[in-house]
């Protein structure tokens, strides 16, 4: 016997020597199989294997919409991930009894069916989805079900109808004042101060028309992909003076004071002429809506990450119901009175879009009889950094 350690002892650290190596070779496959898995989860639509043809699963692995793949007892053997976001595969199974009818109806005829459907997302009943479902097969023993989700598009739709349905009611009203004042001069021609009277009449549509125009435009050109250009430092004083200037006339001709406050040196990012239309948009309405001899103030509050800028009137308040509506394009708290100070109902709209498009968030603070207080909360730009040149 070669000298050294007993011979048990070497064969016991033989055997854990080669217990080790297997573990170790176990752990390495078993690692190496996991990694495949979750690759070709990634890679493929997941479900359970099928004798599905290889091009067909990947086509259906690049497909947006959700897709899914049943055989002749209508047991899902493919869906994406789509397909179980949207609520139409649950447990492995087609949620929707509509959709597993039209799958029946395919099988049978052979046709391939297009509906659009609306459907629950979830198993409570709540939150429903608009869906394009098609449906076709695509060999003997496989029905192809593929869906696409219309909810968005449908709200957008909805949108522009009504946006088109109240442009033509509101820029019908100063036209058709026009056409009549216009025939009213013209029949008193012999009346000059019937014709003075009504010229300036013609004088208050024709401006009312040309600010509706000029605040579809303004919508319209903040609603695309990109209405911030050119984004810099502003400084928020120049931007109140601004838009509290413009204001001055039609407050001056009811006596309403115009006051401001607060830290005027603050910096926002963002673009100095659209603040300026979104905080003149908010004085107007707090003049338009409060009382002759009352006041309205513009205040600047600057804090770590974002600065606010304040507007507080004295008015007669909102309701806390329509709140939530009120910057919705053409809605109006009070028909009467935005009538009467000739509101297009597109100013809450434009200022919502233009702090959207800075990234900030606009909010609202108000009681009936008590005034209001709109807040506009922009990003603060980083002190130092360089302002933005007006033109």
């Amino acid at each position: 016997m070669a000298p050294g350690r007993p011979y048990a002892e070497r064969v016991d650290g033989y055997e854990i020597l080669i217990a080790g190596a297997i573990g170790l070779v176990t752990g390495v496959f078993a690692a190496s199989l996991f990694f495949v898995s979750e690759r070709r989860q990634k890679e493929i639509p997941v479900g359970p294997p099928s004798d599905l043809d290889d091009g067909l699963v990947r086509a259906l692995a690049v497909l947006r919409s959700a897709a899914v793949v049943v055989d002749q007892d209508n047991e899902v053997v493919r869906a994406s991930a789509p397909a179980y976001a949207l609520g139409i595969v649950r447990h492995d199974a087609l949620a929707h009894q509509v959709i597993a009818d039209m799958v029946d109806t395919v099988r049978a005829s052979g046709e391939i069916l297009d509906e659009e459907l609306e459907v629950p997302r979830g198993p409570s009943g709540r939150g429903d989805v608009l869906v394009q479902v098609r449906v076709a097969q695509v060999d003997p023993r496989h029905v192809l079900v593929l869906v696409e989700d219309r909810t968005e598009a449908r709200r957008l739709e909805a949108i522009r109808r009504d946006f088109v349905v109240n442009i033509s009611h509101e820029l019908k009203t100063p036209v058709g004042a026009l056409s009549l004042l216009a025939e009213t001069v013209q029949a008193a021609a012999d009346d000059p101060e019937a014709v003075r009277k009504f010229s300036a009449r013609m004088q208050s549509e024709a401006t009312r028309l040309g600010d509706l125009v000029h605040e579809i435009i303004e919508l319209s050109r903040l609603q695309v992909a990109g209405a911030l250009r050119e984004v810099g430092a502003v400084e928020v004083g120049p931007v109140v003076a601004e838009a509290v200037d413009r204001a001055r006339t039609r407050a001056g001709a009811r006596q309403i004071r115009l006051t401001t406050a607060g830290d005027m040196s603050a910096q926002v990012y963002g673009d100095h002429s659209l603040l300026v239309t979104a905080l003149r948009n908010l004085v107007d309405n707090a003049v338009n809506y409060s009382p002759d001899s009352s006041g309205v103030s513009v205040g600047v509050r600057q804090g770590q990450d974002f600065v606010e800028i304040s507007v507080v009137d004295q008015g007669v308040g909102i309701d806390p119901a329509v709140q939530d509506r009120i910057f919705e394009r053409f809605y109006r708290a009070d028909p009467a009175r935005s009538r009467e100070t000739g509101g297009t109902g597109l100013g809450l709209s434009i200022v919502k879009h233009v702090v959207a498009d800075h990234g900030g968030e606009i909010s609202i603070w108000s009681e009936p009889g008590q005034g209001s207080t709109f807040t506009m909360k922009i990003p603060a730009a980083a002190a130092g950094h360089p302002i933005e040149e007006k033109a």
